[in-house]
C-alpha cells in the first residue's frame, strides 16, 4: 500500500512539474485549464459505446440523412478552416517543414499556429459523433475496433500537443490530416445525398491509401527531425512514430480485408450494393450504404415479379 502511495504522490508531483513548462498562451483557452474536461468526454464517449447499442437494440434506426448531410459538410469546411489557418500562418512565420522549434512568444502568427491548432483539437472532439450517428443508425457493425481506437486516442492525445507543443513540429501533422479530412468528409457529404451522386463516388478506396500514405510519410518526417537533432521533445517524436506503426497495421488490415481479401460469387452483388458509404469507411468502416436509398432499389424488382412467382408456386402446389 505504501508503494500505491508512493507511486501517486510521485505522479501528482510530476504532473506539477510539468504545468511549470506548459504553453502559457494556451492555459485559458476552453478545454486546456486540466485534463479532466477531456478524459471525462472520452469517458462518455466509451459509456455511450456501450449503452447506445442496448438503449436501440428494440428500437427502429434513425434516418438522420439531413443531419449527416449538414455534419459532414460542416466539417469539411471546418477542416478546411483548419488546413487554410495553418498553411497561412506557417508561411507567414517562415516555418521550415524539415524542423521546426517551438516559439512559446506572442507573436501573432505563432499565436495564429496555436489556435488553429487547438481547432484541430477540438476538430476531433467532434468527430466522437461519427460513431453516435453509426449507433442511432444501428450500423453497429461499423463501429470496429480501428474506427474507436482512431477517435478516442486523436482527441485525447491531442489535448497533451496542445497544451505543451502548440507550435513547432506539432504543425506538420495536423496541416496533413486536416487536408485529408476536407476530402474525407466531402465523400461522406456527397454519400449521404443519396444514390444520384453515390454512382460517382468510385474514388473510396483511394482515401484509404491516401491515408496510408500519410501515416508512413509522418514516420518519415519525424526520422528526420530526429536525425537532424530537432529542437523538439525526442520523446513524442518515438512516441509519435510507434502510433503511426499502429495506424499503419490496422489501416493495412482494413484495406486488405475490404478490398485485396476474395469475396465469395454471392456476396458481389451485395458488395456492390453497399459501395457507397457513409462517415467513417476510412477510419475502419466498410461496405454501409448510406441509408435504405440504395436498398430501395433492389426490392423493386421482387414487387414487380410477385405475381409470377405466386404462379410458379402454386404450379408446383399443382
Amino acid at each position: 500500500m505504501e508503494i500505491v502511495t508512493h507511486f501517486i504522490n510521485d505522479t501528482i508531483e510530476f504532473y506539477k512539474w510539468t504545468l511549470t513548462i506548459a504553453d502559457k498562451r494556451v492555459e485559458k483557452w476552453p478545454l486546456m485549464d486540466n485534463p479532466l474536461p477531456t478524459l471525462a468526454i472520452s469517458t462518455s464517449y466509451l459509456l455511450f459505446l456501450w449503452l447506445g447499442p442496448k438503449y436501440m437494440k428494440n428500437r427502429e434506426p434513425f434516418q438522420l440523412r439531413k443531419t449527416l448531410i449538414v455534419y459532414n459538410f460542416s466539417m469539411v469546411f471546418l477542416n478546411f478552416f483548419i488546413f487554410k489557418e495553418l498553411f497561412m500562418a506557417a508561411r507567414s512565420a517562415s516555418y521550415s517543414y524539415i524542423c521546426q522549434r517551438v516559439d512559446y512568444s506572442e507573436d501573432p502568427n505563432e499565436v495564429r499556429v496555436a489556435g488553429a491548432l487547438w481547432w484541430y483539437f477540438i476538430s476531433k472532439g467532434i468527430e466522437y459523433l461519427d460513431t453516435v450517428f453509426f449507433i442511432l443508425r444501428k450500423k453497429f457493425n461499423q463501429v470496429t475496433f480501428l474506427h474507436v481506437y482512431h477517435h478516442c486516442t486523436m482527441f485525447t492525445l491531442w489535448w497533451i500537443g496542445i497544451k505543451w507543443v502548440a507550435g513547432g513540429q506539432s504543425f506538420f501533422g495536423a496541416h496533413m490530416n486536416a487536408a485529408i479530412h476536407v476530402l474525407m468528409y466531402l465523400y461522406y457529404g456527397l454519400a449521404s445525398c443519396g444514390p444520384k451522386i453515390q454512382k460517382y463516388l468510385w474514388w473510396k478506396k483511394y482515401l484509404t491509401i491516401v491515408q496510408m500514405v500519410q501515416f508512413h510519410v509522418t514516420i518519415g518526417h519525424t526520422a528526420l527531425s530526429l536525425y537532424v537533432n530537432c529542437d523538439f521533445p525526442h520523446w513524442m517524436h518515438y512516441s509519435l512514430i510507434c502510433y503511426a506503426v499502429t495506424f499503419i497495421v490496422l489501416f493495412g488490415n482494413f484495406y486488405y480485408q475490404t478490398y485485396r481479401r476474395q469475396l465469395p460469387r454471392r456476396d458481389a452483388s451485395s458488395s456492390k450494393a453497399g459501395k457507397a458509404l457513409s462517415n467513417g469507411s476510412v477510419n475502419g468502416l466498410s461496405k454501409a450504404a448510406n441509408g435504405a436509398v440504395v436498398l430501395g432499389s433492389k426490392e423493386e424488382k421482387p414487387q414487380e415479379n410477385s405475381g409470377r412467382r405466386k404462379r410458379k408456386g402454386r404450379a408446383k402446389r399443382d
